[in-house]
């Protein structure tokens, strides 16, 4: 069977089909991308017979349409969304949707006489010479009173070509633009591979841009739910967006789901802001247990994941699973605790997160686990957060992380959660991994390495004091000011034979100290910004921090993982220096990691 066929479709068929849903696109009711010069170029190039692209649709089964039909085959657009939605404005005169979610109006003029295109200004308008609004002619009842209407307002004008430029711009509704149909039975991936060589640009569409598509063509309902994702993103990072939605989308006001999200309106938290690709991956875990948002579009289809083939019947339960799931994602409660729950294991900023896979999965494992009403809710917490955790070490949700993803959900159905986790423990975080891979793994000059961070965050959760601070956290620098400081400085290991970044910027010469601090030590070496603070201690004269006692400098030196011999330190022993923090480094986060 083909994959594909490619078909050509009048401007105006093409929008007939789009009103009638026969062609779905989801995007109607995102904003309008597009600025109004490349309507007009759009509008031009039709006019001239210009070749403006293909449109490429793929075919969905069982898509619920106006009326209550279900459609046998329904095409849905996958690219070209901006090219309707430019039609669809200029030729057949609907409102586009702006970033504010308001409707708004593109005009686009027409002047018969010299064959320009432009976008309507007020100047335009109130030159009888061009035809303000091009849709007027697509959608007048009477195309000889037009015309009346012209010449009376330009009685000069060559009569035999306007008359022929007019009517070759009526015939643009005629203009015929491809389309090329994939197949139903194509799976995502090869839909993509297939739209990537395509697209001109090479741009990959993602399974999570199918999934989205899929999901809007099960009538209100679908575009409803596609909407609840679509806001929900939009909320977490811009809450001020809420009147824009709530006062110009009408529909999605009307359904219940406005008022799920509405709580977003006064949330402030940045640690965990979801994108709509990652509300699928999370969804497709908690409800169909499945990794790979193509999943989702397989499932919404209604295909049998063992038979392959199609069931109809599938497809309302399908939806019944994702609402549910959406639901348990966006509900205010889950949200905020799970997020409390990664802050209790010291990852408190989303800088210390350079995995959105690990918290997706961990926020699916949270929703999952909620289920289970014989857990209690700290042990909820505890499995989750060592969960995450562990993952961080262990960059077990990078690469083929779908594979892996859709493992665990199943061996943790089969195990349980805690049980699941402690075996993966037990086989990952060995001996070997404290005392050698995770030292290993710290020899880096990455400070958003999640080794790193993790380290931060073991800091955090003990409420360890800042590098030579006194009553300072960590924490409180993450939150205000406070500098990366080189424990030995940069600028004398670079006049001491180590003038290589990767050298000087390694994270086992790094700390988190006040700005005050940092200033005080500038260049100085460790032997002798050591030796004044000891000295001032023993004086009382303090003028490097506010550490007042031997104890508590050496108390510090262990919340930061120094070695206590900092104050011999210098650029002969500095690579020993190094090797030896990364091991203090690693105890720290093995410690830190037991106690979660």
């Amino acid at each position: 069977m083909s994959k594909y066929k490619v078909t050509q479709s009048a401007v105006s068929q093409l929008l007939a089909d789009v009103r009638s849903e026969q062609i779905a696109i989801p995007e109607l009711q995102r904003p309008f991308v597009w600025d109004t010069v490349k309507v007009r170029d759009l509008m031009d190039s039709l006019y001239k017979g210009y070749p403006v692209g293909y449109l490429i649709t793929w075919q969905s089964v069982g898509a619920h349409l106006k009326g209550g039909l279900v459609a046998a085959h329904q095409q849905i657009l996958i690219d070209g969304q901006q090219r309707i939605t430019a039609l669809r404005a200029a030729v057949a005169g609907l409102d586009v949707i702006d970033k504010r979610y308001r409707r708004k109006r593109i005009k686009i003029a027409f002047n018969p006489i010299t064959e320009a295109f432009d976008t309507l200004t007020p100047v335009i308008d109130r030159d009888p010479e061009w035809i303000s609004d091009i849709s007027d002619l697509f959608n007048s009842p009477s195309t000889y009173t037009f015309y009346t209407q012209y010449f009376n307002s330009n009685p000069e004008v060559d009569r035999s070509r306007v008359e022929a430029n007019i009517s070759r711009l009526e015939q643009l509704k005629n203009a015929q633009i491809g389309i090329i149909q994939l197949s139903d039975d194509l799976d995502v991936e090869t839909v993509s591979e297939i739209f990537i060589r395509i697209n001109s640009k090479g741009v990959p569409l993602s399974s999570a841009d199918f999934a989205m598509s899929k999901i809007a063509t099960y009538g209100d309902r679908g575009r409803n739910l596609r909407k609840l994702i679509d806001y929900f993103c939009h909320l977490a990072t811009a809450p001020h967006a809420y009147e824009d939605i709530r006062d110009n989308d009408s529909d999605f006001r009307g359904s219940q789901h406005l008022a799920k999200i509405a709580w977003l309106k006064d949330d402030s938290e940045d640690l965990y802001d979801p994108a709509y690709g990652d509300m699928i991956r999370v969804a497709g875990l908690v409800g169909f247990s499945r990794g790979k948002a193509s999943s989702i579009v397989s499932e919404l289809s209604g295909r049998d994941p063992e038979t392959r083939k199609v069931d109809e019947a599938r497809i309302p339960v399908a939806y019944d699973k994702l609402e549910a799931a959406l639901d348990a994602m966006v509900r205010k409660y889950n949200y905020e605790n799970f997020i409390m729950t990664i802050k209790s294991a010291g990852f408190i900023s989303p800088g210390m997160i350079g995995s959105k896979n690990a918290l997706n999965f961990a926020y699916a494992l949270y929703l999952r686990l909620r289920a289970d009403q014989a857990m209690s809710e700290g042990e909820r917490k505890r499995v989750v957060r060592r969960w995450f955790v562990m993952s961080m070490l262990t960059a077990r949700h990078s690469g083929s992380f779908e594979s892996t993803w859709e493992q665990d959900i199943r061996r943790i159905g089969v195990l349980g959660a805690a049980a699941y986790l402690k075996q993966i423990e037990e086989s990952e975080l060995t001996e070997g991994y404290w005392d050698v891979a995770l030292p290993a793994a710290l020899e880096t000059t990455s400070t958003t390495s999640p080794y790193f961070q993790t380290f931060l965050a073991s800091q955090v959760r003990s409420g360890a004091r800042g590098f030579l601070s006194k009553s300072i956290t960590v924490a409180s620098m993450h939150q205000q000011s406070g500098d990366i400081h080189h424990i030995v400085p940069k600028d004398y290991l670079q006049k001491h034979g180590y003038p290589d970044r990767g050298d000087y910027n390694q994270v086992g010469n790094f700390a988190l100290t006040e700005t005050s601090i940092n200033i005080s030590i500038s260049n100085k070496p460790p032997t002798t910004y050591v030796d004044e603070l000891e000295q001032q201690i023993a004086t009382k004269q303090l003028t490097l921090g506010e550490i007042t006692d031997a104890d508590d400098l050496s108390a510090n030196f262990a919340e930061n993982a120094v070695p206590n011999y900092l104050h011999d330190v210098s650029e002969v022993n500095y690579p020993e220096f190094l090797a030896a923090r990364r091991k203090l480094m690693a105890s720290r986060i093995r410690t830190y990691f037991d106690q979660l």
